[in-house]
């Protein structure tokens, strides 16, 4: 089978490898659509991965083609998509039920091999089950949308509220359908280029900003008669963009950072003081898997699919077979490119006959 295999930062090879024999527990998935997460490109082009050589791509949905011994709940047939953390379910914070904590765990596409390629083995515990209604391209994105999920689940959202998505790639933009769906009041996505304001407003977002044309805390300040943000959600991981969403949150607000970062974040008197006297609370998310495994916000990602209140589909960028990774992540890389969510499938498009 073909498979893309990272071999250093950089690297990035598609090859020919053995399609997996699944284990006692596994299935054999065929892949057919694999995502590029955000968490990828600084993996492939800068950092590197925990072993090498490697198949990176732990976004994705397929189709079971074989199953191993033991395996109870799923049969050849049926169509999955996968959470990618595998947990030890041994350390203080698996018995806990919080997974996105654990201590020694898994995870495809880093620690493992991944999904970008035509099959991948996985374990019974990381199947789950698609709705027949829900299509492999957004079955893909589950992991993106559960991050959403749970960024907002941090932030306790109360419909009603004011709601920022800062950032409008995959994670911000599910963030930003999923906040409507809830309830929320005025639906603000910040980003830069005429292209993903587009996108945001595709999702459906009340207001776009292009931070690179107006200052998002003056466009929300005027839209809420000064009363500003109750929730913001940063995804971009920037330092830039994290002083900007806390200068865009209101009194008593919750500002959330979801964006993998990678760097230092120097807070000015002012911004400190922003925050000690709005009494805005800064809060963590970090992925989006809880008990039962992968947890509510992985479920209630599918039910918003089944249900079309969300949807990949205004902010999938790409299309692309195996072989163009290696250029595709060299170009961003050189930048320059417009992309948002960008898909892998492996096996074409043809799922009318899967």
């Amino acid at each position: 089978m073909r498979a893309v295999r990272m071999y250093k930062p950089g690297d990035l090879r598609v090859e020919d490898v053995p399609i997996p024999v699944p284990k006692a527990g596994e299935a054999l998935v065929k892949v057919m659509a694999c995502g590029v997460c955000g968490s990828d490109i600084p993996r492939v082009n800068k950092y590197g991965a925990h072993i090498a050589p490697l198949t990176i791509g732990h976004e994705f949905s397929g189709k079971i083609v074989e199953v191993g011994k033991d395996v109870k709940e799923f049969k050849p047939g049926d169509r999955v998509t996968v959470p990618p953390l595998i947990p030890c379910y041994q350390c203080e914070w698996c018995e806990k039920g919080i997974y996105s904590l654990c201590e020694e765990y898994d995870y495809f596409g880093s620690r493992r091999d991944g999904a970008m390629a035509e099959y991948v083995a996985v374990p019974e515990a990381n199947l789950l089950r698609v709705p027949d209604t829900v299509g492999y391209l957004d079955a893909a994105t589950a992991d993106p949308c559960g991050n959403a999920l749970h960024g907002i689940a941090q932030a306790k959202l109360v419909p009603g509220e004011v709601f920022v998505a800062y950032g409008a790639g995959p994670i911000g933009l599910f963030a930003v359908q999923a906040a409507k769906d809830m309830g929320a009041g005025t639906v603000f996505a910040v980003d830069m280029g005429a292209e993903k304001i587009k996108v945001a407003r595709e999702c459906g977002a009340d207001i776009a900003i292009d931070a690179a044309k107006e200052d998002p805390a003056e466009v929300i300040r005027r839209e809420t008669n000064g009363a500003m943000a109750n929730v913001v959600i940063d995804f971009t991981g920037a330092p830039a963009a994290q002083k900007k969403a806390i200068g865009c949150a209101g009194k008593m607000a919750r500002v959330v950072f979801l964006g993998i970062s990678h760097q230092g974040l120097d807070l000015d008197e002012k911004q400190v003081d922003h925050i000690m006297r709005g009494q805005i609370s800064v809060i963590g998310s970090w992925n989006s898997f809880t008990k039962p495994f992968p947890g509510d916000d992985w479920f209630k990602g599918l039910e918003l699919f089944k249900r079309g209140a969300v949807t990949a589909g205004p902010m999938i960028s790409h299309k692309l077979p195996l072989e163009d990774a290696p250029e595709m992540f060299r170009a961003i890389d050189r930048g320059g490119i417009y992309f948002n969510k960008v898909l892998f499938l492996p096996h074409g498009e043809n799922f009318g006959e899967e």
